[in-house]
C-alpha cells in the first residue's frame, strides 16, 4: 500500500517498547510510508518512532512514586492530547500503562481519533468495572491471552487475541545442553532454577524460603545444583550478600539476568508468580509457583481479586496445572516437597510438559503480524483506508 498512515503511539516501559517496536515493524510491511510519533524507548525509535518525551518519565511504579510525579504525568498527557487533537493521527495505540493510556485514549476517542489498546489490564481478575471505561475509550483491544479476549467478547468490546511475543521468541524445544555449557554447569547434574522475582519486595519475601528449600533439597539429593538469575544489578548484589552470609555451603550459581538460559538448563524451577511463570511454561520446565506479600496487602487483595489461580499456566489451562504455594503456606519444607515430587514423578512430569507444549502452540501466532492485521481490519471497517 502506498497510503501514508500517521500513527501516534505511547509505551511506558521496557516491555511496551519491545511490543511497540515489533508492531511498528509489522505495520511498515503494509504501510512503507508509515509515520510514527509518541513516546517510546530505543527499540521503537530504531523502528522510526519519534519520541516526544523520554519513555523513562512514564516508567514509575508504586502509589507513592506516582503521586510524587503526578503533576508531571498529567502535564505530559495534556500535551499529547493537545498535539493530537490539533493534528489528529489516523490512529492512536496505547501499549500497556493503562493508568496513563486509558485516560489519553478517552480524550482522543472523544475527539474522533481511532484508538487501540495493546495488552489488557487485569480487568478479568479485579476492578472489572474498568471494562466500561475501556469500551468508552477504545475501538479495539489487543490481548496476549485467549481468556482475556473471551472476557471482552462477553462485554461486547471489539477485541483481537494476537498471541504472545514470548511464545514466538522461545523455541518449541529449548536446547538444554547448550544452555548448560554456556552457563558452565555440569551436563549430567540435577539442576533446579530459583526465580524469586524481579522486584525488591518479591525478593525480600521469597529469596530466603527459596534458599532454605534449596538447603533441604541438598541434604536429600546430594550433588544437586541451583541456578539463580538476578533480574538486575541491584538484585544481584542483594542476593550475593545473602548467599555469602547464610548459604555459602550450597551449590548456587548466581547470574546477572540470563533467566532464559537458566530455565533452558534446569530440570525444575521454583518460581515467583508473574510473567516468569509463562517463560518457564514456554521453556517446558516443571515448576512450583510461590508468592508471599505483606499480610495486610494479601488480605485486601483476597477481597478484591475474583480468580482462583494466580499463575499464568493455570489461567491458560483453566485448571490447576502447576502447584501454587501462597502466603503462609510458603515454607521451605513445603517448597522442597513440591519440587521433589515433580522431579521424581516421571509420568506427571511428562503429562505436564505435553500440556505446556500445547499451550505454547496456542500462543505462538506471530503476535506482531496478528496485531498489525487486526489494526488494518479496524481501519478498513471504519472507512479510513
Amino acid at each position: 500500500m502506498s497510503r501514508v498512515l500517521k500513527v501516534a503511539i505511547v509505551a511506558g516501559e521496557a516491555s511496551g517498547d519491545i511490543l511497540g517496536a515489533g508492531l511498528i515493524q509489522a505495520l511498515k510491511q503494509q504501510y512503507p510510508q508509515l509515520q510514527v510519533e509518541g513516546i517510546g524507548g530505543e527499540l521503537m525509535q530504531a523502528q522510526g518512532c519519534e519520541s516526544l518525551y523520554p519513555m523513562e518519565r512514564l516508567s514509575v511504579m508504586g502509589l507513592v512514586e506516582v503521586l510524587g510525579r503526578l503533576r508531571e504525568l498529567l502535564s505530559i498527557r495534556r500535551g499529547l492530547v493537545r498535539r493530537w487533537t490539533q493534528q489528529p493521527p489516523d490512529l492512536f495505540i496505547g501499549i500497556d500503562a493503562p493508568d496513563f493510556n486509558l485516560g489519553l485514549e478517552q480524550s482522543l476517542h472523544d475527539a474522533g481519533v481511532t484508538t487501540v489498546h495493546y495488552v489488557s489490564p487485569s480487568v478479568w481478575a479485579w476492578r472489572k468495572k474498568r471494562v466500561h471505561k475501556i469500551k468508552r475509550s477504545t475501538d479495539l483491544m489487543l490481548t496476549l491471552f485467549p481468556f482475556e479476549a473471551a472476557f471482552y467478547q462477553e462485554h461486547q468490546q471489539r477485541v483481537a487475541f494476537v498471541g504472545h511475543p514470548l511464545a514466538d521468541q522461545i523455541p518449541l524445544q529449548p536446547d538444554r545442553l547448550a544452555a548448560r555449557i554456556s552457563l558452565g554447569l555440569d551436563q549430567n547434574a540435577e539442576v533446579i532454577a530459583l526465580l524469586p522475582g524481579s522486584r525488591a519486595g518479591e525478593v525480600s519475601q521469597l529469596a530466603t524460603p527459596f534458599l532454605d528449600a534449596a538447603r533441604i533439597l541438598t541434604q536429600r539429593r546430594p550433588g544437586v545444583a541451583f541456578v539463580l538469575p538476578a533480574a538486575s544489578q541491584q538484585r544481584y548484589d542483594e542476593l550475593l550478600k545473602l548467599i555469602q552470609s547464610h548459604y555459602d555451603e550450597l551449590k548456587v550459581h548466581l547470574f546477572l539476568k540470563q533467566s532464559h538460559k537458566a530455565l533452558y538448563a534446569c530440570d525444575a524451577v521454583l518460581i515467583a508468580s508473574g510473567t516468569a511463570t509463562l517463560e518457564a511454561m514456554l521453556c517446558k520446565r516443571p515448576m512450583v509457583v510461590a508468592y508471599r506479600m505483606s499480610p495486610i496487602t494479601f488480605r485486601i487483595l483476597s477481597y478484591l481479586v475474583s480468580i482462583t489461580s494466580v499463575s499464568l499456566p493455570n489461567l491458560l489451562a483453566g485448571r490447576q496445572l502447576v502447584p501454587e504455594v501462597l502466603q503462609d503456606e510458603v515454607t521451605p519444607q513445603r517448597l522442597a516437597d513440591e519440587i521433589e515430587r515433580l522431579l521424581d514423578d516421571k509420568a506427571e512430569r511428562e503429562a505436564l510438559l505435553a500440556e505446556f507444549a500445547h499451550l505454547h502452540q496456542s500462543l505462538r501466532l506471530n503476535a506482531d503480524v496478528q496485531a498489525a492485521r487486526a489494526i488494518t481490519e479496524l481501519l478498513e471497517q471504519k472507512g479510513q483506508l
